[in-house]
This record gives structure tokens, sequence and C-alpha cells, in this order.
């Protein structure tokens, strides 16, 4: 079974993150992050999980996303590599923060991340705490 554990030392990344590369439509307060254990998946490192526009309606909620890590293969990686994980889930936030999800072709791509890290490593001297 897989168990969901907060995860406050993502969630601080993610805040920083968001703050060195100036993603104002992106409101850290409304990220919740986890880390999770037991998947059986093997190439999956994490999700960006949205809460849809019929479900904030029905639940009288404004945006929220979640971020989950998985732990068995996220903790294996570089600080780099977690960085451009990150950074990677951040991108499928779209920029009305409307509780929907950006898709990979047009918005998400390697060369797109590298770029954002070296932004964000020109941006701030951080290391994972």
């Amino acid at each position: 079974m897989i168990k969901f554990l907060p995860a406050p030392k993502i969630k601080s990344r993610i805040t920083r993150i968001v703050q060195a590369l100036e993603w104002d439509y992106i409101d850290p307060d409304r990220i919740i992050c986890f880390e999770s254990r037991g998947t059986k998946s093997t190439r999956v490192h994490a999700r960006c999980w949205s809460l849809p526009r019929v479900w904030q309606q029905a639940l009288n909620l404004v945006p929220h996303y979640v971020i989950e890590v998985i732990g068995e293969r996220f903790d294996e990686l570089t600080e780099e590599k977690r960085d451009k994980l990150l950074i990677h889930e951040l991108l499928h936030i779209p920029k009305t923060f409307s509780g929907a999800l950006r898709p990979h072709k047009g918005y998400i791509s390697n060369s797109i991340v590298d770029k954002l890290y070296k932004q964000l490593m020109s941006n701030e001297e951080i290391s994972w705490v």
C-alpha cells in the first residue's frame, strides 16, 4: 500500500525555487507537498496533481496543487537532479494557477528545465537542508 507523508523539506525547496525564479503566478501556500513510499511504479520520480475546477466548485475551494515525490527514487537523486525534477513539476502549473495542468508538449522539455536550473543557480546560492 502506498503511504503519503508530509514533505516539509520539499515544500521549503519549492517555495525557494518559486521565489528565485520570480514565478509570481505560483502561490506556494496553495501547493501541498508529499513524499510517497511503496509505489510499484518504476519510472516515475515525481508527480504534479491538480484540483480540477469541478472539485473546486463542489468543495468551495480555490485552486490547489499537490507535488508528490516518490521517496524511493527521489532519495537517490543528486541535488541538481532534485531541483530539476521540482522545476519540471512546477512547469505543469499554468500561469493562470487555475487548477488545470499544462502538458509536456510546448511547455516542458529538458532544455527548458536546464535553462531554468541555470537561472535558479545564478539567482540564489542554495542547497538542500
